[in-house]
C-alpha cells in the first residue's frame, strides 16, 4: 500500500470506492450452513459484524485500477435511483458515490474501461445514472467489458424466474443502455487478455457465467473474485455456500480456484463484498486456507 486506501500491484495502483454497506443480513441468513461454535471461523467475524454482533457487515464498492495510463474500474455498485422492490435494500437508494470517486481523483468521463465480473444488482447499477427521466451512460467513453453468454441469459425470457426477476430488471436500466449506446464490447470468458494486463477467468456458480478477473502488471498479480466470496470465512470453510450461490458445486470448484489462485501466486485479492479495507491476502495452513486484511 503506498497511502491511504491505495495498493500497489507491480506498475499498477488500486484503490477502493464505496457504494454502500449492507447490515440487514445475519451470519446464518447470507452463510445458512454457519456454526458460531468453531474459534477459528469465529475469529474471523470480528471485524465484520455490526457493533451489536448480531449482523454481517457488506461492503457494495468497485475497485479503480491506474494502469498504462489508462483508468480501469472492476464493477459498479447498485447505483442510485433504481427501481428494486424485489432487493429493498437497494430500492431508489441515495449514495455519494461520484463524490467518493472524485475523491480519489476520478472523473467519470476519464474512465476508459469498466470491467464486470458478473451482471448482478450490486455489481452494474452505476454503469448508468438517471438524467431527465433517462438512464444514461456514467462513463460515457468507457468500454464495458462483460460476459456475451451472461447479458444473453438475463435477456432471455425463458430465463425470467422469481430468483432473477431483479436481474432482468437491472439488464433493462443498468446494461441494455450501454449496449444501446455502443460502448459494451461483449466477451468469450475465455482467461485470455481483454485488455491489457487484464484477463477474465471462468469461475461459475453463482452465476452461469461469472468471471473473475486477473491482472497481470509488472510480474505482480492480483485477483478480483467477484462473487466467488461473499465473506472472509468461506476463505477458511470453502464449503460454506452463500444464499446467493444456486450451483453449489460449480460454486464450490470456482471458489477453490480462486483460492488456489490467490496463495500460488502471491496474489492480493480483491474482493467484492468483504468489509473494508475488503483486500487482503490468501495463505495456505494446515487446515486449508487463512485470510489477512491489508
Amino acid at each position: 500500500m503506498t497511502g491511504p486506501g491505495i495498493y500497489t500491484v507491480g506498475d499498477a495502483r488500486v484503490a477502493c470506492v464505496v457504494d454502500c454497506v449492507l447490515d440487514s443480513f445475519t451470519p446464518q441468513r447470507l452463510l445458512p450452513e454457519w456454526q458460531d461454535d468453531d474459534e477459528r471461523l469465529a475469529g474471523q467475524m470480528s471485524g465484520a459484524l455490526t457493533t451489536d454482533g448480531r449482523h454481517v457487515l457488506l461492503s457494495i464498492h468497485s475497485w479503480v485500477i491506474w494502469h498504462e495510463g489508462k483508468t480501469i474500474i472492476v464493477d459498479t455498485g447498485a447505483g442510485n435511483d433504481k427501481d428494486r422492490p424485489y432487493a429493498p435494500y437497494f430500492n431508489h437508494i441515495k449514495t455519494p458515490y461520484l463524490s467518493r470517486l472524485a475523491a480519489v481523483g476520478v472523473a467519470p468521463e476519464n474512465v476508459d474501461y469498466v470491467l464486470h465480473t458478473h451482471l448482478h444488482v450490486d455489481h452494474v447499477g452505476w454503469n448508468t445514472m438517471l438524467v431527465n427521466g433517462r438512464w444514461q451512460p456514467t462513463f460515457p467513453k468507457a468500454r464495458h467489458v462483460f460476459s456475451r453468454k451472461e447479458y444473453a441469459y438475463f435477456t432471455d425470457p425463458a430465463n425470467l424466474t422469481k430468483r432473477h426477476r431483479t436481474s432482468f430488471q437491472v439488464q433493462a436500466d443498468s446494461v441494455t443502455p450501454i449496449v444501446e449506446a455502443g460502448l459494451s464490447d461483449m466477451i468469450e470468458v475465455t482467461g485470455d487478455e481483454v485488455i491489457p494486463g487484464f484477463s477474465f477467468h471462468a469461475t461459475p456458480g453463482h452465476t452461469m457465467d461469472h468471471a473473475s478477473i486477473i491482472l497481470d502488471s509488472g510480474g505482480a498479480k492480483a485477483l478480483f473474485p467477484g462473487d466467488v466470496l461473499h465473506h472472509p470465512l468461506q476463505v477458511l470453510k470453502p464449503e460454506l455456500m452463500s444464499v446467493f450461490d444456486p450451483n453449489h458445486e460449480l460454486s464450490l470448484q470456482s471458489r477453490r480456484w480462486a483460492l488456489d489462485y490467490a496463495a500460488d501466486k502471491n496474489a492480493i485479492c480483491f474482493s467484492s463484498h468483504f468489509p473494508m479495507p475488503s483486500a487482503g491476502c490468501v495463505t495456505r495452513v494446515a487446515e486449508g486456507y487463512n485470510w489477512r486484511f491489508d
